[in-house]
């Protein structure tokens, strides 16, 4: 188990074991959730969506104009 302290500026180190296991480094965004019973999630934003651009590809390199993507028509 790791632990940290906060300092008097409300900042904490995330240990490097921690740091590790989950990829982050330099700039790496931490996202955090507090739960309702008091518990914390810290989830770290390794990716940015900008990242999956190209990924997809349609079988017929089709567009669909936007008033078919309309569920509600």
């Amino acid at each position: 188990m790791a632990e940290s302290a906060i300092n008097a500026k409300g900042q904490t180190t995330v240990p490097r074991q921690v740091r590790e296991s989950i990829g982050a480094g330099p700039g790496t965004r931490l996202v955090w959730h507090v739960m309702p019973g008091g518990g914390l999630i810290v989830r770290a934003k390794t990716h940015s969506v900008l990242e999956l651009e190209g990924t997809l590809k349609s079988p017929k390199k089709k567009t669909v104009p936007i008033e078919e993507m309309n569920p509600w028509r």
